[in-house]
């Protein structure tokens, strides 16, 4: 049975699965206001676990792991429908991502979403408009374990954004190593900082905002040393880092780092923290940076709570489907045919699967939806160029996990299956992927059809697809392919679909 969906007034929980901390907040959305119901924080430092190789280690790998069962017990209560987990930077970079996603949403009891660089922009940048709202055009930071995000925004609606590479864990480890702090580490550090940031000048200039904003446990923690120490009411300014960096010189290793305010878990990457703030304040020419209320975490609830609203109230409108409309504009996509391919598989999925949850649905219809983008790029294995332009194009909304899922339904779209013969060890994929194929093959004249003409049956794997005599009679080629779509699938063995 689908699970039912939680209504727009229940608690819901984001978990930020950063490079330093992990980070579980329940909120609610009452009359668009958002209230905390409750938040845990563990210094997990997983981006500090990636070894030279870019394998995350066995150790980091555990930390998060024991964070995330921790963080299930306080969620046991929850449904999955108000559960949203994401996963940023490190699990971008580490190699064996695959292997400790499997372990950790066994361990959190959910999935587990990747999301790029810039859907963590846009996520942040809706977290901090919330919960600090204003009209001025706004530059948001934040600088995070491992990448450092910067969005331009007005009011709720984000405009440029994008992230950069670099963070106050790897900047730490690599320029203050075994924590010692130096004059010529800072100095090293603002450079490679500078050299990931340069490309930014141009489009976060100062004419584009009128202020600036961090979001980040970087900026909280070095507004609360200045403020603490009496060096400003807590505005970062480019004076007040100068003593912030000037101090850390004098004391000359993280353990010995007495700042007021500074908790003992951010030391160790404070320095790097604060050679990324000075880099972006003397490049981008920002006279000061205020903390921002509200973040990534904040940013998914919210995000979570617009899907349910659009769940609720049945209609099409969140940041996905708009995402998907911009991807067929850009990519000239028959926006005719995808919806005829779109209303047939539907149809027939409806047949097989009629307790399917909203998720499977979704992805089946986006995926008919851009199924042809490729043919932008060549008519000649469309479906391989098509399915490659979805792995890697950034669409706000989705995670890169979704992504891969839509893109691996699309791939499977016409040809062999061999080519994805490891995702159709799902049966919810296999049957997702023969909806898609067969209303493919249905519309291939490209004109008017009738999406009832042909019916679909499931007996465990077994697939009998249903028409007329008549009908097969006046549609001779489409039954031809159908014939040969039926030998595909006894050639993989995943189901098997038997015609009439």
């Amino acid at each position: 049975m689908p699970t039912p969906l939680p209504s727009l007034t229940e608690p819901l929980a984001a978990i930020d699965m950063g490079s330093n901390s992990f980070r579980l907040e329940i909120g609610q959305l009452q009359h668009g206001r958002y209230r905390r119901l409750d938040y845990l924080k563990e210094m997990v430092r997983l981006g500090g676990g990636l070894d030279a190789s870019g394998m995350l280690t066995d150790d980091a790998a555990e930390r998060g792991l024991a964070c995330l069962r921790r963080f299930a017990e306080r969620l046991r209560d929850f449904g999955s429908g108000q559960i949203r987990a994401v996963a940023t930077q490190t699990l971008r970079e580490a190699r064996n991502r695959n292997a400790f996603l499997e372990r950790a949403q066994a361990a959190l009891g959910h999935p587990i979403e990747v999301i790029s660089g810039r859907e963590e922009a846009r996520l942040i940048y809706a977290g901090v408009a919330h919960l600090q709202p204003a009209d001025e055009p706004r530059l948001v930071i934040d600088i995070g374990g491992r990448s450092t995000e910067m969005i331009l925004g007005r009011g709720r609606v984000p405009g440029t954004a994008e992230s950069f590479q670099v963070g106050c864990v790897s900047l730490s480890m690599r320029y203050f190593p075994d924590g010692h702090i130096t004059a010529e580490g800072f100095r090293a550090a603002q450079v490679a900082a500078g050299a990931e940031l340069e490309e930014g000048l141009q489009p976060f200039a100062p004419e584009y905002w009128q202020t600036a904003l961090g979001s980040s446990g970087t900026v909280g923690a070095v507004s609360q040393i200045l403020e603490s120490a009496g060096i400003s009411d807590g505005r970062i300014t480019p004076e007040g880092l100068r003593w912030c960096i000037a101090r850390c010189i004098e004391f000359g290793h993280i353990d010995r780092l007495a700042f007021p305010g500074l908790k003992a878990e951010r030391r160790a990457v404070l320095p790097g923290g604060l050679a990324i703030l000075y880099t972006l304040l003397a490049n981008f020419r920002i006279p000061e940076i205020r903390p921002a209320k509200g973040a990534l975490r904040q940013g998914v609830i919210i995000d979570l709570h617009e899907r349910l609203s659009v769940l609720h109230h049945a209609r099409p409108g969140d940041m996905r489907d708009r995402s998907v409309a911009e991807l067929q504009r850009r990519f000239a996509v028959d926006a005719e045919q995808a919806g005829r391919v779109r209303s047939v598989a539907l149809a027939l999925h409806a047949h097989v699967s009629p307790q399917a949850d909203s998720d499977t649905l979704r992805e089946l219809g986006w995926a008919c939806d851009l199924h042809e983008i490729g043919l932008m790029v060549s008519h000649h294995d469309h479906h391989r160029h098509s399915a490659y332009l979805l792995d890697h194009v950034d669409a706000p909304g989705f995670s890169q996990s979704q992504q891969r899922r839509i893109a691996e339904l699309v791939l499977g779209q016409r040809g062999g299956l061999r080519k994805v013969e490891g995702p159709l060890a799902s049966p919810a994929f296999a049957w997702q992927v023969l909806c898609l194929r067969l209303a493919a093959i249905k519309c291939h004249a490209r004109g008017p059809v009738d999406r009832r003409a042909l019916s679909l049956r499931a007996k465990g794997r077994d697939a009998h697809l249903g028409f007329t005599a008549k009908w097969a009679d006046t549609h001779p080629r489409t039954l031809f392919l159908l014939r040969e779509e039926a030998e595909a699938w006894a050639r993989n063995g995943t189901l098997k679909l038997a015609l009439p």
